[in-house]
């Protein structure tokens, strides 16, 4: 008798097996998504309107709305929130600057009782590390592009 299955009962059991698994729920999870990632944004966008009728121009204001939003999203995980919102939202929580704030604490609490410089130092990245990476392989290729099309003073 050979222990390779074959590959007729490979696709019953699959068949056998959607008949049981419960439908993903799209909608919710699409709505979801949308709208708490809509909330953080438009809450963003009162922070920078905030910041602007306290008198600072728009790139300083959206700097200190971006230093808000990630300072935010760092004490809600560190505070187990953003974790319920994520289960919640899916992507909605992921997708915004709040949730790069996230990956990087997250990690970084979860190794800490190994100790600050192997534990919480080198874990802080593992996950934003690569997004930082490309993110300025990114920005140089485009800046690149303009300049070759565009050159310097354009």
């Amino acid at each position: 008798m050979s222990s390779k299955v074959t590959s007729d009962a490979k696709s019953r059991y699959a068949r056998d097996a959607a008949k049981y698994r419960p439908p993903t729920p799209y909608l919710r999870n699409f709505l979801a998504a949308f709208f708490v990632g809509g909330a953080i944004c438009a809450a963003g966008q009162i922070l920078h309107a905030v910041f602007v009728a306290q008198g600072l121009d728009d790139g300083e204001a959206g700097a200190r709305m971006a230093a808000s939003v990630i300072a935010l999203g760092a004490l809600l995980t560190g505070l187990g929130v953003y974790d319920i919102l994520g289960r919640f939202s899916g992507a909605g929580s992921a997708v915004p600057i709040s949730g790069f704030a996230n990956s990087i604490v997250a990690p970084a609490m979860e190794f800490a009782r190994e100790g600050f410089v192997l534990g919480t130092a080198a874990q802080m990245f593992v996950i934003a590390g690569p997004v930082i990476v490309y993110g300025v392989i990114a920005a140089f290729i485009s800046a690149a592009v303009r300049y070759f099309i565009v050159g310097i003073g354009g």
